[in-house]
């Protein structure tokens, strides 16, 4: 069949206010970095087109406001997500001892049909941030909550310097598909010069 299969996995992205949830995502999809703080208001999300194999993948990672506020939000953002991005800052204590928070109102929002086994991914970001002089997360530490959670995967990033964002993506795109059940959306039989141009933004509402 000359025809390849598309399959469009949902990513959540989740995590305290600020940590750096946009900015992964716009340098992730966009190759942009901006020094503005702007806090994500409900949820939005982005799209991104990848290869995994003989497969077209696209990724819809939805960015979800860390204010307490607009958790009631999140029954609707989080059923049928294929895999859940916890992310944290690697300077701020606080970020990284809510993740217990964050990873169990996941599951009881979206309710997976095997909670044990549904792929989540933890990100510490901006260990850039003052050459590493003030981190207060250390990896073991990291590393420790991740391997109490069904060993999840780890990556330590940078929005700012582009640093493992890529691949901390094209991990989360491949634990995804290895999730991915028969009920998931197929994009059957779209030709190869139908490749949609990069959505900017989110919605457009």
């Amino acid at each position: 069949m000359s025809l390849r299969r598309r399959t469009l996995l949902k990513v959540i992205v989740l995590g305290d206010s600020g940590v750096g949830k946009t900015s992964l995502m716009n340098q992730y999809v966009h190759k942009k970095f901006s020094q503005q703080y702007k806090a994500t208001i409900g949820a939005d999300f982005v799209t991104k087109e990848l290869q995994i194999d003989d497969r077209l993948v696209t990724l819809q990672i939805w960015d979800t406001a860390g204010q307490e506020r607009f958790q009631s939000l999140g029954v609707a953002f989080y059923r049928g997500a294929d895999c859940c991005v916890l992310v944290y800052d690697v300077n701020v204590m606080k970020s990284f001892d809510t993740l217990d928070n964050w990873h169990d109102e996941f599951l009881r929002q979206a309710n997976p049909p095997d909670p044990r086994t549904f792929p989540f991914i933890l990100l510490g970001n901006k260990i850039d941030i003052d050459g590493g002089n003030s981190r207060v997360v250390s990896e073991k530490k990291a590393r420790e909550w991740c391997a109490s959670k069904e060993n999840i995967p780890y990556f330590e990033t940078s929005a700012r310097e582009d640093y493992n964002v890529d691949a901390a993506f094209l991990c989360i795109a491949k634990t995804a598909l290895a999730n991915e059940h028969e009920q998931d959306i197929y994009f059957q039989g779209i030709p190869e010069t139908v490749v949609e141009t990069e959505q900017r933004g989110g919605c457009a509402c």
